[in-house]
């Protein structure tokens, strides 16, 4: 990681630095070059030297009002203005307006003759004059091997360069000066580098017919630096260098959960979604609807009003949004409301650097709150997978420090190269689903699980995915006999499970009818038997009620007898 700038005072004993105004490289040294003395950028031809310099420059006079002077030896002023006037840079405008004041300054070699008393008295006349007449701070010389073209005697030659960076210093510029790479040193007279206090290494590479600009800080006096090659791009902006190697896992993390755009993959997630600034994978064979994944959760982040940058490596935009809207996701509205930017290219477009250093400066401009890689195993294609892990990796951090939710999609294929790749991504991210194939009953279909979701409660079990004309649902699978049951097997199952039900309904129907019966049946035995029984119990009452009758009669007879035979025997006595 590049070392941070220290705050300076002006009691400092730290090395005062001049900013580059250059995307990145400020970062890199720390704050700028070494400020009111030379820095050497070195590397061979076509690797940016000339560029670099010249954005120096321009940076200086248009961004902190320090006036330049660029003093070229092989091109002149106005083929300059020609060739960056494609970046931006308007040189003419400046000029005029005495902020920058380009020189050229031809040198015959046939011209130069060895003698004991060759110096550069000219160069430091003209250059001094350049400087006192718009007052520059910085300065640039294009290249220093053309100074001393044909000049061959090495004792002249390493006097007068010593004297040439002498002289800078004593001017207080901070100077640029541009060097060819030489044989077995970084540059042709193997003095510059030693003389210089700052050492900048560009390095143009081509790897498997694919190009990559690298920047290496090869010694900076007084000051930490990045140690490290970084990439860097040049487009229509200029140069952007990319600073971040491998950043501290010191981020701050958010316990903010965001949805991904389908409501049953939430509630696998206990029904919250991702975290906010973390990383997830989506990975599955071909046609498991990956790219379908990406662009709810694209959708579901510019609902929430939230802006989402979309890496595309296999399919141009108009596709993605015309496929999109088979199932009912509209990205074409999120790019005119502004939410939703959408970049295409292919892999072998540049090497991976170059494609860590593009992403890095749209992420930097767009300024997103969710991106979107979509897959990231067509990277292979241009690098080993140690490489694209390590890319990855650098991408990550950077998101995660800048708390940017990041979502990858990978191609899984029956290959000990992907094995390795899908190996290597998932153990970076924070959440890994899988969507796979399930072939059964002679049809294919998708089944999805969540193989690990870091912090939170994730459920275990596997889901059929399901692509609708409405967009995605995740099913319950039934378990048969022979094991997971999905597709028109389940919804035959589910259609059998349906009769089964109105039988048994039916079934229950019956019986209920037969109880019914049963019970009318009983209740009527129960009358009867209830009648028969009252009937018995008036008949008994009958008889016990005529005996009592009888006995009761019987008993007044008695009693009227008795009386009667008293009453004969009474009137017998009188008689």
């Amino acid at each position: 990681m590049p070392p941070k700038p220290k705050k300076q005072t002006a009691n400092s004993l730290y090395l005062q630095k001049t900013k580059t105004g250059i995307s990145g490289l400020d970062e890199i040294t720390a704050g700028g070059l070494p400020k009111g003395r030379p820095s050497l950028i070195c590397g061979a031809a076509g690797c940016g030297k000339t560029l670099l310099s010249l954005e120096f420059i321009f940076r200086g006079a248009s961004e902190f009002g320090e006036p330049g002077v660029f003093m070229a030896f092989e091109e002149k002023a106005d083929e300059l203005a020609v060739n960056v006037s494609s970046l931006g840079f308007d040189l003419a405008k400046l000029q005029k307006e005495k902020l920058i004041k380009v020189d050229h300054v031809h040198i015959d070699r046939s011209e130069i003759e060895e003698t004991g008393e060759y110096d550069l008295d000219g160069l430091f006349i003209r250059l001094g004059y350049a400087i006192d007449s718009i007052g520059a701070k910085r300065v640039v010389l294009d290249t220093i091997e053309n100074i001393f073209a044909g000049l061959n005697n090495q004792t002249i030659l390493r006097a007068e360069l010593r004297r040439l960076f002498a002289w800078l210093k004593e001017k207080g510029v901070t100077t640029i000066i541009t060097g060819e790479k030489g044989d077995g040193s970084l540059t042709r007279q193997g003095l510059e580098e030693y003389v210089s206090d700052c050492v900048i290494l560009l390095d143009h590479r081509v790897v498997n017919q694919i190009s990559t600009r690298l920047l290496r800080v090869v010694k900076y006096r007084g000051s930490l630096h990045g140690t490290n090659e970084y990439p860097f791009l040049i487009d229509e902006e200029g140069i952007s260098v990319l600073p971040v190697t491998s950043l501290l896992l010191d981020h701050e993390v958010s316990t903010e959960r965001i949805s991904t755009g389908i409501p049953s993959l939430d509630k696998m997630l206990g029904g919250r979604g991702f975290f906010r600034g973390s990383s997830v994978l989506v990975s599955g064979t071909a046609g498991t609807g990956k790219t379908s994944i990406a662009a709810l959760f694209a959708n579901e982040t510019c609902r929430r009003k939230e802006r989402c940058l979309y890496f595309a490596f296999e399919e141009s935009p108009q596709q993605i949004i015309r496929n999109m809207s088979s199932i009912g996701v509209d990205l074409n509205t999120h790019i005119k409301k502004g939410f939703l930017e959408m970049h295409s290219s292919r892999p072998t477009a540049y090497g991976l650097e170059m494609h860590l250093v593009d992403i890095h400066k749209k992420i930097k401009r767009f300024r997103p709150q969710t991106v979107i890689l979509d897959p990231i195993t067509n990277l292979v294609t241009v690098g080993t997978v140690s490489e694209v892990k390590s890319m990855l990796i650098r991408l990550i951090d950077y998101l995660q420090a800048e708390q940017i939710t990041v979502l990858f999609t990978a191609l899984s294929l029956n290959t000990i190269l992907n094995e390795q790749t899908d190996e290597g991504v998932s153990s970076l991210v924070d959440a890994w689903v899988l969507v796979r194939d399930i072939e059964s009953n002679g049809e294919r279909n998708r089944g999805l699980y969540i193989m690990k979701s870091r912090g939170m409660k994730h459920s275990n079990q596997v889901r059929e995915f399901v692509i609708t004309d409405t967009g995605l649902d995740l099913v319950d699978v039934y378990l048969g006999s022979d094991g997971v049951i999905i597709g028109s097997a389940r919804e035959a199952q589910q259609l059998n499970e349906v009769t089964s039900e109105v039988l048994r309904k039916h079934a229950l129907g019956k019986k209920d009818l037969e109880i019914q019966r049963k019970r009318k049946v009983l209740q009527a035995k129960i009358e009867s038997l209830n009648e028969e029984f009252e009937s018995v119990r008036d008949e008994l009452n009958k008889s016990y009620i005529e005996e009592d009758l009888r006995r009761e009669v019987m008993e007044k007879n008695r009693k009227q007898l008795i009386r009667n035979r008293t009453s004969k025997n009474a009137d017998n006595g009188k008689g």
